[in-house]
């Protein structure tokens, strides 16, 4: 099998979009359409069905899934050997800046573990902007934020909504409930508001910003509360309990999965089997901080 062609499987797969995996493949959505026709012929089975507007994988493609993954990862895998390590540009690496603090750095450590030689430049924005350098090729590795029934990326970890505060409870029993939160393309900004909408509860949006730094100042300052997910908080933070978010009126907040995603043309010494590896070592460790927490 071509492995540019499955290459693209792998990023409609992750992404979900031929529109996304034709801009992460550099190609157009028909020659895209032409490389899916291409491995159903040479596979002799069908890799997708219709399920409403939106194409989906039959049982056949969800086999396909695993074996193109190691296919391509021993492609990758085999170049990386061959080159000299000396040479090679700095791995880019997206990270949103609520993770900054609690995601990154140990990837950053399972990194240098990893490969040694390797030097990072790293880039810290939304979830939605990562998507896109990723497509455009700006980006080697990015930490998202999925929905837990995606299947893009390689998991990192589990995760969910939690309201907080910076230990000022009042601010709760206020008629006007003031938010400070990330902006809207953020999951938590539109749960949050929808939730608090339809329960009829008066809020004010005081403040949004794709900042982590911002957003936390302000609720230790005691300016507002704040919806996020429980791996962002940090010293200050009170996160309050379901029982504590319903007696104050306040919606249940979704879950996500924090996942790494790689790049279509992956860096020579960061392939999918590196970041495989990588992403296990990474739930290894955080299961064991869990443990001894």
């Amino acid at each position: 099998m071509d492995i540019e062609a499955l290459r693209a499987y792998i990023a409609f797969v992750d992404t979900g979009s031929f529109t996304r995996a034709a801009k992460q493949t550099f190609r157009t959505q028909s020659a895209i359409s032409m490389q899916m026709k291409k491995l159903e012929d040479e596979s002799g089975q069908s890799l997708f069905r219709k399920n409403g507007r939106y194409l989906e994988l039959t049982d056949s493609g969800r086999v396909l899934v695993s074996y193109a993954r190691r296919i391509i990862a021993t492609h990758d895998e085999a170049l990386g050997m061959l080159v000299n390590s000396g040479q090679q540009p700095a791995l880019r690496i997206g990270c949103p800046d609520d993770y900054a603090e609690s995601v990154l750095p140990e990837i950053v450590a399972l990194l240098t573990e990893l490969v040694p030689t390797l030097s990072i430049r790293i880039v810290c924005d939304c979830s939605t902007q990562l998507r896109l350098m990723l497509d455009n090729g700006d980006l080697d590795l990015a930490i998202l934020t999925r929905s837990p029934e995606k299947e893009e990326g390689y998991l990192l970890k589990h995760d969910t909504g939690v309201w907080v505060h910076g230990g000022f409870e009042a601010l709760l029993k206020r008629p006007v409930l003031p938010l400070i939160l990330y902006e809207a393309d953020c999951k938590y900004h539109s749960a949050s508001i929808d939730g608090l909408e339809k329960r009829g509860r008066a809020f004010q949006l005081f403040c949004a910003t794709p900042s982590a730094t911002v957003i936390k100042n302000l609720l230790r300052k005691g300016l507002g509360v704040s919806a996020m997910a429980r791996s962002s908080l940090s010293v200050g933070l009170v996160e309050l309990t379901s029982d504590q978010s319903d007696a104050n009126n306040l919606p249940p907040l979704p879950a996500v999965d924090i996942v790494l995603s790689v790049a279509p043309k992956s860096h020579p010494l960061m392939g999918v089997s590196q970041a495989a590896e990588l992403c296990e070592r990474f739930r290894q460790r955080d299961k064991t901080k869990h443990q001894n927490s």
